[in-house]
């Protein structure tokens, strides 16, 4: 009898572990569920496009051929502008939502720069978007996208969008402006799988490049990026510091150990053209 309850009990604790089991399995599985994984964006063809026509030089900038991509495959990159706008990013995670956003920004940039290419800066091409766009000039507050049948411009995506979203300040080396001073145009498409490494990437080529810092004797001349945006790097001059020694090499960092202040800003409005 003690043999049969114990047999007994085996058995309702191996029928147990079995329903436990399946259970874990239908959870993973299952559509819809928590942990199913998360869908991503085809952006190979943005992928393909950058590595085609983004040449990175041997002064640390990555100028782009815009006489080859307007003559060759401009079609191409606006068919993939419109693959983007036709996606829901709601559908994504967060990390997924950050590639979609940046490389539609990205492309979207370069779309409207062969449209009127040659130019000679970005900030000569003017779309519209209010009073203070046609002063300013660029064509930054213009509705150039439509997402979800939402309207957006540039700002939208980098103001609206990414930085108010995701509050990470390497979003500023994701995105190319179209211009010499801008952190370079990556030579890959963003992807939710590499992201962490593809914007640390982006920080360290930036920091130790003479554009986004250096020392002009003792004095710390900064891009003025870390001006418009010092919020996002901390809100004081020793906050863009800080950020920079970060991501800076043992050169730099040596010298920004002992900087108090950042003596100037400057940025270099030019097109980022090959044929500069």
């Amino acid at each position: 009898m003690v043999k049969r309850m114990m047999a007994g009990r085996r058995t309702r604790w191996t029928s147990i572990w079995f329903l436990a089991a399946l259970a874990c399995a239908l959870a993973v599985t299952a559509p819809g569920s928590a942990t199913a994984p998360s869908p991503s964006i085809d952006h190979a063809a943005w992928d393909r496009l950058v590595k085609a026509y983004v040449k990175p030089g041997a002064d640390g900038v990555n100028p782009v051929d815009y006489a080859a991509f307007k003559r060759e495959e401009h079609a191409a990159l606006k068919t993939y502008i419109a693959s983007l706008q036709s996606v829901d990013p709601n559908t994504l995670d967060r990390r997924e939502q950050f590639a979609f956003y940046a490389n539609l920004y990205n492309a979207k940039t370069i779309d409207i720069v062969l449209d009127h290419y040659p130019v000679e800066s970005i900030k000569k091409i003017s779309l519209g978007g209010g009073l203070f766009a046609s002063i300013s000039g660029g064509p930054w507050k213009a509705k150039v996208v439509k997402v979800n049948g939402t309207a957006l411009s540039l700002d939208d995506i980098e103001h609206g969008i990414l930085r108010k979203r995701f509050k990470d300040p390497r979003v500023h080396y994701a995105l190319n402006c179209a211009t010499i001073g801008c952190p370079n145009l990556a030579t890959e498409a963003f992807t939710g799988a590499k992201l962490d490494a593809q914007l640390d990437a982006g920080a360290r080529s930036y920091v130790n490049h003479p554009r986004g810092m250096r020392f002009e004797g003792e004095t710390l001349i900064a891009s003025s990026i870390y001006d418009w945006f010092k919020k996002d790097f901390g809100g004081t001059d020793r906050g863009v510091v800080k950020h920079a020694l970060k991501y800076a090499g043992p050169d730099l960092a040596g010298k920004l150990k002992t900087a108090t202040s950042i003596g100037g800003f400057d940025y270099d409005w030019s097109l980022n053209d090959t044929k500069r």
